[in-house]
């Protein structure tokens, strides 16, 4: 595929789509957010340039730095931008693609033969959003240079030394005025890169950070690609079978990679690429590779006298149960539908990804009789646990525990009928359900008080989860019902809020029913659904004044307001119990007043790695966890 791509990349390639003018007035259309979420994204554009010269076969190094001020420096060996006059705007062709949107060589005009770019807005957006963006490019032997600051050109472009090597380099500063928080996580870049590193295999990327107290530095460089991939997502988890299922398929015009294997869970984790970008509404790719998955199994398992003739065969979700898989595809065109952008459309994928999936699977299963037994033994015990599970839903049916008409006993729930005004808390104990029920409003909020620690489904099948009255309670609450059977449209309340005590064993049941809601409630996380409640940690009082804190640093503001220490009592809360109806109300109930951290998936591979090391089997890795995150812990009771 890299053949295609033309070694003399220059400003003809560079085609101009519209104007740069909308971005600063209406970031969110181009980045999504102005908070967390879209700081980050800058840095991905970016980096997605280096990638598309990678994929072009033009660069192996990348590099990003986040400053000791928060600014980010990107670094590629590729070809370097183009610095010749672009033959219609006649400015250089840099300039072009960092000052107008929609300009690049990713848009017909020959740059690129596969670009791993979503929108295709990339530089000039981040321009456009950065207080200042330093662009420098080693090209024909000389080292170019010009600078840019919130969409506009602050300076020429000029030469200011030579080079025997060829690349670009980007320094951004976003801006204040624009983003909410202006301060890089570290994990969540570490992350993204090295997916992309991954789905790139060969790709060396650095990470470095300079931050004081935070001086950090990774490669990441994955010769197997994908492979390493699956690797790296089972590594906390128990495999089935020895040998990661790998195969590709190349053409002129795509690229198929799938790799996957079977561990001991119960949940499938099924990643989806197009382009590197993540398809993560799945699509025709997906389609066809879940398609196979299913034929290929029954036909061996039939063949082989697993199954025999006239018995039911397995089922999709029998055959994916445990599952780690990454499905990789490069094309030329892609076409993404779904409101995310993120569902690939491309109707000849599902058959191409399908009839690799088909011939490699089916000669995997051959020529590895005993791992593939060991598959079948899995997928086998996955079909009699899901025949479990459906009579364990008829059950309770027929016993009317999950017909929404039957409302837990234990749930005070609210007068309001539109869930989109309605909102649960699942509160911890039955004190502080007590003082909620007394203290919330009655016509939107519900009170479901949790008694103790829920199962934790992450060592369970669904057929165990339905005999547990905690989450059967939580089930008919809801209304939506659970894993297949899930049904967004029912959902009786548009925040279900976790509220849980401010101490070890609170974060435990938060995180409990997190995994839950995760494993067997997807939607609701993906939705927004989901948010944690913020009950204070400490109430100050000084005469009749009294103020509440919610973290240590809110407790000196709040010293500082009240005139110091003098005179005040400080009264630290260890539950929600201690606290009586009005002031949970006033604190953390109250719409004008609470505060509520809602729940997102962001990254599914990322989300899974961390409920398997905190909820899995193994010790080692959950050991390092906490030690590695102990330091960033504050008000930890014992």
């Amino acid at each position: 595929m890299t053949s295609a791509a033309p070694r003399d990349y220059n400003a003809e390639q560079i085609q101009v789509l519209e104007g740069l003018d909308p971005v600063r007035k209406r970031p969110g259309m181009y980045i999504g957010t102005t908070g967390p979420r879209g700081l980050h994204h800058l840095v991905y554009e970016v980096v997605d340039n280096s990638i598309d010269e990678a994929l072009a076969g033009f660069c192996k190094n990348i590099s990003v730095t986040i400053r000791k001020d928060d600014s980010i420096v990107v670094e590629d060996d590729g070809r370097g931008m183009p610095v010749d006059l672009h033959p219609k705007l006649k400015i250089p062709a840099v300039e072009v693609i960092h000052t107008v949107l929609h300009a690049g060589g990713k848009f017909g005009g020959g740059g690129y033969k596969v670009s791993g770019g979503l929108h295709g807005v990339g530089a000039s957006v981040v321009n456009a959003l950065s207080e200042y963006m330093d662009v420098e490019i080693k090209r024909n032997g000389k080292l170019y240079k010009q600078t840019y600051s919130r969409g506009k050109t602050t300076s020429k472009l000029i030469e200011i030394g030579t080079s025997t090597q060829t690349g670009s380099k980007t320094t951004f500063k976003p801006d204040s005025e624009i983003f909410e928080e202006m301060e890089f996580n570290y994990s969540t870049l570490e992350h993204r890169l090295r997916e992309m590193a991954f789905l790139n295999k060969g790709i060396r990327i650095m990470l470095r950070d300079e931050r004081e107290d935070k001086e950090k530095e990774e490669v990441f460089h994955y010769e197997g690609g994908i492979r390493e991939y699956v690797k790296h997502q089972n590594k906390n988890k128990e495999v089935i079978h020895s040998d990661i299922i790998y195969f590709e398929h190349k053409k002129e015009e795509y690229e198929v990679e799938v790799a996957m294997q079977y561990t001991d869970r119960y949940n499938e984790l099924i990643f989806s690429y197009a382009n590197n970008i993540n398809t993560i509404e799945g699509g025709t790719h997906m389609i066809g590779f879940k398609s196979a998955l299913t034929r290929v199994f029954n036909d061996y398992a039939k063949k082989n006298n697993y199954i025999k003739a006239n018995e039911e065969g397995l089922a999709g979700e029998d055959v994916r149960e445990g599952l780690t898989a990454i499905i990789s595809v490069k094309l030329t065109s892609p076409q993404f539908e779904g409101q995310t952008k993120a569902k690939l459309g491309n109707s000849e994928m599902r058959g191409i990804v399908e009839s690799s999936t088909n011939e490699n699977l089916t000669a995997f299963l051959e020529e590895n009789p005993s791992q593939a037994k060991d598959i079948l033994e899995k997928c086998l015990g996955a079909a009699r646990a899901r025949e479990a599970a459906r009579k364990a839903r008829e059950l309770t049916r027929r016993k009317g525990i999950l017909d929404s008409l039957t409302l837990p006993g234990k749930l005070a729930d609210c007068s309001e009928k539109d869930p989109a005004l309605s909102e649960i808390y699942l509160v911890e104990g039955d004190s502080a359900g007590g003082s909620a029920k007394q203290g919330r409003d009655r016509k939107r909020q519900a009170i479901l008080p949790l008694r103790g620690k829920i199962m934790n489904v992450e060592k369970a099948r669904l057929d165990k989860i339905l005999n547990s009255d905690e989450i059967k309670n939580m089930i008919t609450a809801f209304g939506c019902n659970i894993g297949i059977d899930f049904n967004k449209d029912k959902l009786r309340y548009h925040k279900i809020i976790i509220m849980t005590d401010a101490d070890v064993d609170g974060a435990h049941i938060r995180t409990l029913l997190l995994t839950f809601f995760y494993r067997y409630m997807t939607p609701l996380v993906e939705n927004g659904y989901v948010y944690i409640a913020q009950p204070p940690l400490y109430k100050v009082k000084k005469g009749k004044h009294e103020k509440y804190a919610y973290s240590d640093r809110e407790l000196e503001k709040v010293y500082e307001e009240m005139g110091g220490k003098q005179g005040m009592t400080l009264q630290r809360y260890k539950g929600l119990g201690e606290m009586n109806a009005e002031q949970l109300w006033q604190t953390t109930m109250n719409y004008d007043s609470r505060t509520l951290i809602q729940v997102t998936l962001d990254d599914a591979s990322a989300a899974d790695e961390i409920f398997t090391t905190l909820m899995g089997d193994k010790v080692p890795p959950r050991k390092k966890f906490i030690e590695d995150n102990a330091k960033y812990v504050k008000n930890l009771d014992i």
